[in-house]
């Protein structure tokens, strides 16, 4: 990419530093489908440690830790219960019809987020008609929603409501390492509440590839299986492993530097009349902007923006998204922020 470009696409577009280049240029390495990478089972022992759980695997993406969580926990013909715009149901190409072969129920949230009460009719009554509902997922951070938290106070009642139910809590916690910033609650807090646990490592954090899915060593287990049958086992994966332990030893706190440059990026743009920005969604790294009042597409102004030297993405079928991190200065965004109030104003 151009480096001229100011790139707002997402926080996967970043590069590692040359400090993290050193890490994984001199990491030990063994081979990971033998068991024997002393830096994947470093890296999987901090995860699991951070997030108070018995055990963790790194997986190739997020993606695959979602879909291997679906996949070790339900069986065929079960539902499974995600928001009507979550990663899992928007962004993963029909994977859990396609690997595990479950339905998907949705529920429409607010900010990303449901309740204890939008629930309860959707639960299958044990009917052998219907399928079983098996697994609730929630998402904190909510990509679509804007980079939204999901309340720590709901998600305790939900926990507490699928245990009754006997039905499995997911988190798809691609994001969480931002909540946890924003909040200041940490991982393990909001990881306590769920029977498994996603987090990211190449979003906000900045390594370049990875993700671990983390839980109960039976469910590990289990989720190690299907990995390999997923196409997931690497070998010699210290080297990417090395990158996502620097950025946990080094990049979680100055994600707050993000969440700052969004809230500012933020209101300059809802200056612009025909912009549309909820405020209220600017909570972490990413800000989503409604266009209908320009005319234009979400497509048409990310061309149009592209042109002026900034590169932003799609949020949803009316809104562009732009998304703050590490190789993105604040000085950079007052750039943007400017280009567009040229453009629109």
């Amino acid at each position: 990419m151009n480096t001229s470009f100011i790139d707002l696409r997402s926080d996967t577009v970043t590069k590692p530093s040359k400090a993290m280049r050193e890490a994984m240029a001199n990491a030990e390495v063994g081979d990971d489908v033998f068991g024997e990478d002393p830096t994947v089972i470093a890296l999987q022992e901090k995860v699991a440690s951070l997030l108070g759980k018995e055990k963790a695997l790194y997986v190739p993406s997020g993606c695959m830790s979602n879909q291997l969580a679906i996949k070790a926990h339900t069986e065929p013909g079960d539902e499974i219960i995600v928001e009507r715009d979550a990663h899992i149901f928007n962004y993963e190409t029909a994977a859990p019809s396609v690997m595990s072969s479950v339905q998907v129920q949705t529920v429409v949230g607010r900010h990303g987020a449901f309740t204890v009460e939008q629930l309860r009719p959707l639960i299958r009554p044990n009917l052998y008609y219907m399928p079983r509902t098996r697994l609730i997922a929630v998402e904190n951070t909510h990509n679509r929603a804007g980079g939204t938290i999901f309340p720590l106070e709901e998600i305790k009642k939900i926990s507490a409501f699928a245990k009754e139910q006997g039905i499995i809590f997911h988190l798809d916690g691609a994001r969480l390492w931002n909540a946890s910033v924003a909040t200041g609650i940490q991982v393990k807090e909001w990881a306590q509440y769920f029977d498994s646990v996603s987090v990211c490592f190449s979003k906000g954090l900045g390594a370049p590839v990875g993700s671990a899915i983390c839980g109960t060593k039976e469910f590990i287990t289990k989720v190690h299986k299907w990995r390999k049958v997923f196409g997931g086992g690497m070998r010699q994966s210290g080297i990417i492993a090395a990158g996502a332990l620097y950025a946990l030893e080094h990049n979680i706190e100055r994600l707050k530097e993000d969440h700052e440059k969004a809230k500012y990026f933020a209101q300059e743009l809802s200056r612009i009349k025909v912009f549309d920005i909820d405020l209220e969604t600017v909570q972490t790294n990413i800000v989503l902007v409604d266009v209908q009042k320009t005319g234009k597409t979400p497509q048409e102004i990310i061309a149009l923006m592209k042109e002026q030297g900034v590169l932003i993405s799609l949020g949803t079928f009316t809104k562009f998204r732009a998304v703050m991190h590490l190789d993105v200065t604040i000085e950079q965004v007052q750039v943007a922020a400017k280009k567009f109030q040229q453009v629109f104003s």
